[in-house]
């Protein structure tokens, strides 16, 4: 059957070929009235290349776009996306494409599962890592089922593993916290003591803004929905340094012109455990938080309210709904933190 004029062609190509029929579409003609042609596709069969043909005709795409490599894909969604995003989201994406440099230039349309789950499974990371991957993924098949990149979505069902209980993070015994208020004013170590009293997260810290600071009360948190912008009072052993770092300064303890980036906390920990180390303190950031955490669940404190310092989400519905915590009650679980520092 003879195709209308200007519709566009089904072309069996010689040879062995998986995808032998090509459907192309003539688009203008050379200096020798020769037609030049934009490739559509590439298929198994004849019915299949003329539906392509068919879909593409009713409702024309940008061919070119079609061809779009992995890497123009990821441009152009986060040209788009990024503007919409707190730092930290754009630092985990940012991190996350970097495990994919195998399939930067393979044509996003022709990605599988399996081109997806290598950069998973080859990243040596851990399984946030391998969650920000996915999540990458997720993003840029949206993005590109969007825009007629492609006519199916092949992230969902990446294989990430399950998160593993980390036995990396010990806690801070409290002659070692006793030994960093001998070292109070050197480098790091009023940033250790705030972690220590507060359960913040160093991300957190190193964007707690002094407009967020009052004479009682933390304004802060990122990450999840309960933890940002939670209110966490200020435990009274902690006060000094909060009133020494006071200042008209943007943040509460300024140390560089891009601390709230990603790139700057991975460097801050870094350094944090040198320096540490010089003193004696063989620990991760990270076991400051997880050191708050058991310390008020040793002592007694209510669940809720230590979910409501810490940034968690309380367990149940009732919990989460019902459950209201006021400054004071705050302040009377904070005060419980006790390292038996003394005067």
């Amino acid at each position: 059957m003879r195709l209308p004029n200007g519709y566009g062609s089904v072309v069996k190509l010689s040879g062995k070929r998986r995808k032998p029929f090509m459907v192309r579409k003539t688009v203008g003609y050379d200096g020798k009235a020769h037609p030049i042609y934009d490739v559509i596709g590439y298929f198994s069969n004849r019915t299949d290349a003329l539906m392509a043909l068919a879909e593409y005709n009713r409702d024309p795409y940008d061919i070119d776009l079609s061809k779009s490599t992995m890497s123009e894909v990821y441009e152009a969604w986060s040209d788009e996306t990024f503007p919409t995003l707190n730092r930290s989201m754009e630092s985990a994406f940012r991190s996350a494409y970097k495990h994919c440099e195998s399939v930067y230039d393979r044509q996003y349309k022709t990605l599988r599962k399996g081109h997806m789950q290598a950069c998973i499974d080859k990243c040596g990371k851990g399984y946030s890592t391998k969650s920000n991957i996915k999540m990458l993924f997720l993003q840029l098949d949206k993005y590109a089922y969007d825009h007629d990149i492609i006519s199916k979505c092949y992230s969902q069902n990446l294989d990430i593993g399950t998160r593993t209980a980390s036995d990396k993070h010990s806690l801070i015994p409290d002659e070692d916290v006793r030994m960093l208020w001998k070292h109070q004013g050197e480098p790091f170590v009023d940033e250790t003591l705030f972690l220590l009293y507060t359960g913040f997260r160093v991300s957190e810290m190193l964007q707690m803004r002094n407009v967020d600071v009052t004479d009682t009360t933390l304004t802060g948190g990122i990450k999840t929905a309960a933890g940002k912008n939670r209110i966490v009072p200020i435990h009274p052993e902690l006060l000094p340094i909060i009133q020494n770092h006071r200042s008209d300064r943007e943040f509460l303890f300024s140390l560089d012109d891009d601390q709230t980036s990603e790139a700057f906390r991975v460097k801050y920990s870094k350094d944090w455990k040198k320096a540490m180390t010089a003193i004696g303190f063989n620990h991760l950031t990270h076991d400051c938080r997880h050191t708050v955490r058991s310390k008020l669940d040793s002592a007694g404190a209510n669940k809720v309210a230590i979910d409501r310092i810490m940034g968690h989400s309380s367990g149940s519905i009732g919990e989460r709904v019902y459950t209201h915590k006021t400054i004071e009650e705050l302040q009377t679980v904070i005060n419980m933190l006790s390292y038996g520092k003394t005067q």
